[in-house]
């Protein structure tokens, strides 16, 4: 069933009630390996989709959706980063230092939660980028976000139909909007599109150092409190040099669509 046209699913987004989420961790630290040679000189967040880096599309689209403090963490070619991010006001930017030690998707996120505050927040890989056909998919994540029955909330993207993907897809999701992974079977429909809400407290009991975001992906899933809300759009995921080309066509197209429908 495609969750994105399931009433039931509708309803619990539009009736549930939350805060605004007015903060977010931006992870754009990595080394971007797959992306090379590109990255040896360039840092991935800082590769271009549309005309405009991909670090911006994910901070401009905090920003509509609201958010107004974004901490972003840096480690390969930092001062690249810090450069480009000098001056931005929407959303606030202060950059959280891993030049030292990488600390992956999780560890990260632990090292700045003094900046990040004791509300829920958005953690957003710089590099996510989709096209919108149905409105502002963070819009939607905080509107659909429900603090007593959910940990976490991730955005997913359709496996089928996303581009520059070839992987086997992340999660199942229920009835219930509950996710599961996929486990022993050959694939799963949804793919986690790098962008969630969580609660900060969930660090309370994790390691020192690295680790990755998947040991709480886990633990709310055992908790039966990791949720999904599929994407309405779709997800361009540019992992590698050759990907930028198909990515650009997608985008370009999802741009000039409306045109083509007004027209």
């Amino acid at each position: 069933m495609d969750r994105r046209t399931d009433p039931a699913l509708e309803i619990r987004v539009t009736q549930a009630h939350s805060q605004p989420i007015r903060r977010a961790m931006v992870l754009a630290a990595g080394l971007g390996k797959r992306m090379r040679p590109i990255t040896d000189t360039l840092p991935k967040p800082l590769v271009a989709i549309g005309g405009k880096p991909m670090l911006d599309h994910a901070l401009d689209r905090l920003a509509e959706a609201g958010v107004e403090d974004a901490v972003v963490n840096v480690h390969h070619l930092a001062e690249r980063i810090e450069m480009h991010l000098e001056g931005r006001s929407a959303p606030r930017v202060t950059i959280s230092d891993e030049r030292a030690l990488l600390l992956e998707t999780g560890g990260g996120v632990k090292k700045a939660l003094p900046l990040l505050g004791t509300e829920p927040f958005f953690h957003v890989n710089s590099d996510s980028l989709w096209s919108e056909t149905g409105g502002s998919a963070m819009q939607a994540m905080a509107q659909g976000w429900d603090a007593a029955r959910m940990d976490m909330l991730l955005l997913l993207a359709q496996r089928e139909g996303s581009v520059g993907f070839d992987g086997r897809g992340d999660f199942f999701q229920g009835e219930d909007g509950l996710l599961t992974r996929r486990g022993s079977a050959e694939h799963a429909p949804f793919v986690y599109a790098g962008v969630a809400i969580m609660k900060p407290d969930l660090f309370a009991d994790t390691p020192e150092g690295p680790f990755s975001l998947n040991l709480l992906f886990d633990r709310a899933i055992a908790a039966g409190r990791l949720h999904g809300l599929v994407l309405d759009g779709q997800w361009l995921h540019v992992g590698t040099p050759e990907a930028i080309a198909p990515a650009e066509a997608a985008f370009a197209a999802a741009q000039a669509a409306p045109a083509r429908a007004d027209g």
